[in-house]
C-alpha cells in the first residue's frame, strides 16, 4: 500500500489539519515509510502465541470487601449521616426537584 499526495491532502482535511503543498509532499514519504514497516510486521510467524495484554504479568492485589463495622473508622454509620441531612427520605438524602 503506498500513500500519494492527494491522499495525505484528503487526510489533512479530513482531520482539519491545515498543510501547504510542500507539507503535504515532506508526509508522503513518512506515512509510506510507516506503512512499508507495518507491512514487515504482517511477515512475522506469530502461530502458537498467545496475545497479550502487557510485557510484565500483573494481578491486582485486591483486597477483602467487607463493611467496616466500627463507626468511629468508618463503614455501617448510615443513620448517623443522615442525621445531619436536611431531608432523609427513604435511607438517602432527600434534595430538591430540580427539572419540572
Amino acid at each position: 500500500m503506498s500513500v500519494d499526495t492527494a491522499t495525505v491532502a484528503k487526510i489533512a482535511s479530513l482531520s482539519r489539519i491545515k498543510m501547504t503543498d510542500a507539507e503535504v509532499a515532506a508526509m508522503v514519504p513518512e506515512l509510506n515509510g510507516i506503512l512499508a514497516w507495518v507491512e514487515q510486521l504482517s511477515e512475522v510467524d506469530v502461530t502458537g502465541i498467545e496475545p497479550m495484554t502487557a510485557v510484565i504479568p500483573n494481578t491486582q492485589r485486591l483486597r477483602e470487601d467487607v463493611v467496616n463495622a466500627d463507626p468511629l473508622t468508618g463503614g455501617n454509620m448510615r443513620d448517623a449521616v443522615l442525621a445531619n441531612a436536611p431531608a432523609a427520605e427513604h435511607g438517602f438524602f432527600g434534595v430538591p426537584k430540580v427539572i419540572e
